[in-house]
């Protein structure tokens, strides 16, 4: 029996769920339905969103932080005495939308399938990601930007694929670490929005569990519906949390004292 499916091809929530468990289990390459009969590389930065369902997946996950894994880790932060370094109230608004999540999304997750870029734009992509938004650096994310989309409009898109994807049975072998370490990674990164005092080092991983349920994710987006896909997921995700400190604290400031 076939699966059910909405009318115009994207399957519904209950089965892209499905497929996300299916693919922290055994990650492959596979794409879902929904994608438009253009170019892949188009298609993999401008995939055939639905806005609606990105925010059921960062709906989800909202809500799986803040009931169950977002507790572990206020209990493991009190538990070893770390404390969150960063305030929601005071954290820039467009660097949380636009920045994170597209250095981040450089960063962890273009490559996965895009393994030939990685040489060049990691390491550009790493720099802008410690360095933070600075002149230089959103001039480097931007010519990184550029020059990620230069094969579209040139035969090299074949050149250079070809040296690394006909490695691409030994890459399918290894790809299960790949990303599950990747997720691992950006999890391990946000370790640094802590302040520490003599913390366990048991106790490090319980910080960021938000972080690496997220990174899976965003890295099931990324393989099965495109690179765009995962910074729009990204940025909502990021965005939600400040929307509500901003409602509550205009809010509270709109009160008569």
């Amino acid at each position: 029996m076939a699966r059910p499916s909405v009318a115009d091809g994207w399957p519904n929530f209950g089965i892209e769920f499905r497929d996300f468990v299916r693919f922290v289990r055994r990650p492959d390459f596979g794409r879902l339905p929904g994608r438009h009969a253009r170019d892949g590389w188009v298609e993999d930065w401008f995939p055939s969103l639905r806005i609606g369902r990105l925010f059921q997946w960062a709906g989800l996950l909202w809500l799986l932080n803040m009931l169950v894994l977002g507790p572990i880790a206020v209990a493991a932060a009190g538990l070893g005495g770390a404390e969150h370094r960063l305030r929601l109230d005071s954290i820039p608004w467009l660097q949380a939308v636009l920045w994170a999540p597209l250095v981040e999304e450089l960063v962890f997750r273009y490559g996965l399938r895009r393994l030939w870029q990685l040489w060049w734009l990691l390491p550009a992509a790493l720099c802008a990601l410690f360095v933070g938004p600075q002149a230089l650096t959103i001039a480097l994310v931007a010519l990184v930007l550029l020059a990620a989309w230069w094969p579209v409009n040139a035969r090299a898109t074949a050149r250079f694929s070809a040296g690394m994807w006909h490695r691409r049975k030994k890459y399918r072998a290894v790809f299960f670490w790949v990303i599950h370490l990747s997720c691992l990674a950006f999890a391990a990164i946000h370790l640094g929005n802590f302040s520490y005092n003599a913390t366990p080092l048991w106790v490090m991983p319980m910080l960021v569990l938000p972080q690496w349920l997220t990174g899976l994710v965003l890295a099931w987006i990324r393989v099965r519906r495109g690179f765009g896909a995962a910074v729009a997921l990204h940025a909502i995700f990021n965005a939600g949390p400040l929307l509500v400190i901003w409602l509550i604290l205009s809010s509270v400031s709109g009160q008569p004292s």
